[in-house]
């Protein structure tokens, strides 16, 4: 397709010069450029395609950025990037040093709240409402949500805030549950009729003065035909529930009709109070094989084609990756003990969860975006003897953090935290990165954290887990689990015990998780050095390995190195330095890991290479200690 418009689009003004036919063509060629920019370069696909229309619609009624347009997650706003001057950038989205993935303020006054977790956007735009009725300013507000994002608490906080307050403030349910919703609305739109018809009201009026007539009773049947109405009404009509909030609900109506989203858009922007507009999308739409399979395709890998090509776009590793470890795991010990059950929020497929939910659906739970209920959900069922293990995102989990300590800790449950994407996340960017897990799991009393290096040590430390009693985390990142045997056999591994994996004299290398791996290559390159390290794999964060840790101010060692895959300020190093120097340790110690700054999208590689935590950055720290420590020592 050639592009006629899409290049030409500077602002959201430019749509305004457009007519009716020239922005249905411009959505033709939104939804073609989107999809053969993605395939090739990868990114999330399903979502924007869902609401090319609607975004449209939006920039087209709406005089943004003087009007708020608020996103939800950002996954559907890729759209919003092209229509908002962003055509000639979007092909570096989500690559190392280009456009964010998600929305970003400093990127785009017209990116008005940064978001990447889920059903903030109501919030975030309600403060924008009522900020502007304390400026005694005009502009409009909108949030765009999706269905799926309704599961979020917050969202519903919000809606409540916002009914009571009474500010206008539009709020668009992007409804994208294709099975379900088609058939609400299609029902919906039934029952609105029936209610409508002049019989229907007639014969509702002649039984409520008949019962005027009734000399008995009165007040109660008509209590009674009042509850029946309302009951009736808050079964067949979707929007009862936002009416009773406090909100004008209007819909379902179809995302994908450019006309009358405009039309409905139009008509209800200057409402003076809250307003629900109701939208029914179709993930994926305009792409036979993402609308068929939205999950698959709600974020695709790179195929370094141009074409839209709709191959398998995810290679498989012959190694798997600890997500799909942790899957076959799960499998493996919800078959040896019956007692096991996995608890997720919204995230099957990204955890690798599919397999059990598959195999063990009686035992598997997917509570939607709704992270704090996960974890009080599973301290519930902990307490009556089922051992729930709760697989979640680690950047997602720490909004769970007050239910981790008040519902789990405090109370000592075995619940098994299993935290992936601890670490850096790659191209999703600083919302997405598990760089915060190490310091907020560390100070909460009485939790166990860990880290395995591969694999096989993932399933030790499950079982180990699940013969605690107590709370238990374990963290890894999305990245290959080295080695995994799937024949193997667990080892229980005692509570804080680290593991020597190579001996040395001359300095002493910490390492977490994978990045053992790293400190081994580092330290056979140091030999050539004349350089003697001795390596540790410290996969027990929490508790450490006092004796261990003893045992190097007892030996002499007067360089230590901690390697963590995780933000410095509080983290593993921190506990180390905290210990060895409160004991007396003379030494110098460097601690690595992330920065006291939030670090951008990228590949893995990019960003550990970006911050001196790849073999040569590694290295080369070592290097620059060992020769400070030895200028040092002739100054002494």
């Amino acid at each position: 397709m050639q592009l006629k418009y899409l290049p030409q689009i500077k602002s959201p003004k430019d749509l305004k010069e457009l007519d009716n036919n020239s922005l249905h063509r411009l959505c033709d060629e939104l939804r073609y450029y989107t999809v053969n920019t993605i395939t090739q370069i990868g990114g999330h696909l399903a979502p924007t395609l869902g609401v090319i229309e609607l975004t449209t619609a939006l920039h087209y009624i709406y005089n943004t950025p003087d009007d708020k347009l608020v996103w939800d997650v950002g996954h559907q706003a890729y759209a919003h990037k092209l229509l908002t001057g962003r055509f000639d950038e979007f092909p570096s989205i989500r690559q190392y040093g280009g456009l964010s993935g998600f929305l970003k303020r400093s990127e785009s006054e017209y990116d008005v709240f940064g978001a990447g977790h889920a059903s903030t956007a109501i919030s975030a735009a309600l403060g924008m409402a009522e900020a502007r009725y304390q400026k005694e300013e005009k502009n409009r507000v909108v949030a765009v949500i999706g269905d799926g994002a309704m599961t979020g608490g917050l969202a519903f906080e919000a809606i409540n805030n916002a009914g009571h307050l009474g500010r206008q403030i539009t709020v668009i349910l992007n409804d994208n549950e294709m099975s379900i919703s088609p058939n609400v609305g299609a029902i919906s739109k039934y029952f609105t009729r029936l209610i409508a018809n002049p019989t229907y009201n007639t014969l509702k009026t002649e039984a409520w003065e008949l019962t005027k007539k009734l000399p008995l009773a009165r007040g109660t049947i008509q209590a009674f035909l009042s509850r029946l109405d309302k009951s009736i009404k808050n079964i067949i009509v979707p929007g009862m529930l936002f009416e009773e909030m406090g909100f004008r609900y209007f819909g379902p109506i179809d995302g994908h009709d450019l006309d009358e989203l405009i039309k409905t858009l139009d008509t209800i922007k200057d409402i003076e109070k809250p307003v629900l507009l109701h939208v029914i999308t179709k993930k994926g739409k305009g792409m036979s094989v993402a609308e068929d399979n939205p999950v698959k395709y709600h974020g695709v890998k790179a195929n370094g084609k141009s074409n839209g090509s709709t191959k398998k776009l995810i290679k498989q590793s012959e190694v798997p990756s600890f997500q799909d470890a942790f899957g076959y795991l799960s499998c493996e010990i919800a078959e040896n003990r019956k007692d096991t059950v996995c608890i997720t929020a919204a995230m099957r497929e990204g955890t690798g969860l599919v397999p059990f939910e598959k195999k063990f659906p009686e035992r598997y739970y997917d509570v939607g975006i709704a992270e704090g209920h996960a974890v009080t959900f599973s301290a519930g069922l902990a307490t009556q003897g089922i051992r729930p293990i709760v697989a979640i995102y680690s950047t997602f989990l720490q909004r769970a953090f007050d239910h981790i300590v008040h519902d789990v800790s405090v109370q000592n449950l075995p619940v098994i935290f299993c935290m992936d994407r601890s670490g850096i996340a790659g191209e999703d960017g600083p919302t997405h990165h598990g760089a915060l897990d190490i310091p907020y799991f560390r100070c909460i009393q009485g939790m166990v954290l860990t880290a395995p290096k591969n694999g096989n040590e993932l399933r030790n430390l499950l079982y180990t887990a699940l013969n605690h009693n107590g709370p238990f985390g374990i963290r890894y990142p999305k990245f290959s689990s080295v080695e995994f045997d799937r024949k193997g056999q667990a080892d229980l591994l005692p509570i804080g015990s680290w593991d020597v994996e190579r001996k040395g004299e001359d300095l002493l290398i910490l390492a977490l998780g994978p990045m053992v791996y790293s400190a081994l290559s580092v330290a056979t390159d140091l030999d050539k050095e004349n350089i003697s390290c001795e390596v540790v794999n410290c996969r027990f964060i929490k508790p450490m390995d006092l004796a261990y840790l003893n045992s190097i101010i007892k030996r002499g060692f007067n360089k230590v190195i901690t390697i963590e895959e995780g933000v410095i300020n509080g983290g593993f190093g921190d506990g180390v330095s905290s210990y060895l120097l409160e004991n007396g340790y003379q030494g110098a110690i460097k601690r690595l890991g992330l920065p006291d700054s939030y670090v951008e999208h990228g590949s893995r590689n990019q960003i550990l290479n970006s911050l001196s935590l790849d073999n040569d950055g590694i290295k080369n720290k070592i290097i620059d200690l060992c020769a400070r420590a030895k200028e040092e020592a002739l100054k002494r």
